[in-house]
């Protein structure tokens, strides 16, 4: 194994969009010694749901920079220009972007950077205390397969999150029942079914549901859609509902007591997990369309249901056991593909249970965290742990936001360089979330 003698100030594990922003940011501090390692050969942003026509959802200000230094050369206004479509972007007036684009603007940005190693997996973390304190970490290369070690005062935790999958889901071909993660990778199988079924009601199930559906009376499968919810409800988008996702509410969420934030963090749900007005809207304009002038168009909805068990069946496809929850009643429902539209939780990986003593844990086994997003330790040390992820129990619901992204860098950066490199406004907003 190939060992490094050099000593980083930082090292990151996972870039993601907000490790990416981190080392766009840092690029212009030449005073900090910085690596990313990214086990993907390339960035790709949630790939299997790059699905043509989605669009983000938050502006295009959000980028990697932008809300920290709006002149910084890894602008998405400064990918607009050098790639020459500043006129039409100009012309298309309007502050979300396709996701496609988002993609391709951080792939532009992971390009230029030198800190970003793509193709290497951290594989192991071990704190060492040798005289001089600092963290070991294991790199694998994925091309050659060999071991590099790495020595960093300073760790990034961006692991993001992964696909849910239930566990009555599990153990079924994967390429006929599958999260919509993979959607892409499986849309010519689904364009060949006889019957699909889509479970749950968040953005990724309606999105998911709407490209189906602009496709069912082409292929001609049965279309369905199943969510144990009372509804298909829309997010909250309203203006002042948005800034929930604000400096000011993660300062005043993370003060509460912890049994109160769990509380909190429940009743959030249509501030993340609910559809864009835009995306229901698409919908019901397609089905309404599919209505005029013909029979009930080939598609169901079914809310207040939820799916118990799958079953493969004899011949082909499977049978769902549902079960309606208000009514209490079961009923079955069969279908040739199962898409689980079923979220993410966060990626907490292996290696970093070899730093168990090493963390302070709750009673949930999640990570306790600082305000200024440092895992809090059990020892005494300089070496800080800085994260991105799996932090929703301590600071709320912007945890994943893009929009806050920046902001949460701008904190790490000045405890990192231990002065105020970028200010902190104390009010960003116009409501106040405490008296």
């Amino acid at each position: 194994m190939e060992q490094h003698e050099k000593m980083h100030d930082l090292i990151g594990v996972g870039i993601g969009p907000f490790n990416l922003s981190l080392a766009a940011l840092l690029d212009e501090h030449e005073s900090v010694d910085a690596l990313f390692f990214e086990q993907n050969a390339t960035f790709d942003w949630h790939p299997g749901m790059l699905i043509e026509g989605t669009k983000m959802q938050v502006p295009f200000i959000a980028d990697l920079v932008t809300m920290a230094d709006p002149t910084n050369p890894y602008s998405f206004l400064n990918y607009i220009s050098k790639n020459d479509r500043m006129y039409q972007f100009y012309f298309l007036q309007r502050l979300d972007i396709p996701r496609r684009e988002y993609n391709d603007y951080c792939q532009w940005v992971a390009a230029q950077l030198d800190s970003c190693r793509f193709g290497k997996r951290v594989v192991d973390i071990r704190h060492v205390q040798d005289g001089e304190e600092y963290f070991e970490i294991v790199v694998d290369d994925l091309e050659s397969g060999e071991k590099t070690t790495f020595k960093s005062r300073n760790l990034v935790m961006g692991t993001g999150s992964i696909p849910v999958i239930p566990k009555s889901f599990r153990g079924l071909p994967s390429e006929d029942v599958f999260h919509t993660a993979d959607f892409l990778s499986h849309q010519d199988r689904c364009r060949n079914a006889g019957s699909i079924t889509v479970i749950g009601s968040g953005q990724s199930a309606a999105e998911t549901f709407r490209e189906l559906l602009k496709e069912q009376r082409e292929y001609g499968f049965r279309l369905d859609w199943i969510t144990r919810s009372p509804g298909f409800a829309s997010m909250e988008e309203s203006k002042l509902s948005l800034e929930h996702f604000s400096p000011d509410y993660v300062n005043y969420f993370y003060q509460l007591p912890q049994n109160q934030k769990d509380e909190i963090f429940a009743s959030q749900g249509l501030y993340y997990k609910g559809i864009s007005n835009h995306t229901v809207n698409d919908i019901y304009n397609l089905l309404y369309e599919y209505s005029v002038g013909e029979e009930e168009p080939n598609v169901g909805l079914q809310v207040l249901s939820e799916v118990k068990e799958i079953q493969p069946k004899q011949g082909g496809g499977y049978e769902l056991t549902c079960y309606h929850w208000q009514k209490k009643e079961e009923f079955t429902h069969s279908s040739d593909l199962v898409i689980a539209a079923t979220g993410y939780k966060p990626n907490v990986p292996d290696f970093v249970h070899h730093l168990e003593d090493f963390l302070e844990w709750d009673e949930h086994g999640r990570y306790k965290v600082t305000p200024d997003y440092r895992l809090k330790q059990t020892k005494e040390t300089s070496n800080e742990i800085y994260v991105h992820s799996g932090i929703s129990h301590t600071h709320g619901v912007g945890s994943t936001n893009l929009g806050l992204s920046v902001h949460r860098n701008k904190v790490i950066i000045n405890h990192l360089l231990g002065r105020e490199i970028y200010p902190m406004k104390e009010k960003t907003i116009f409501q106040s979330f405490t008296v």
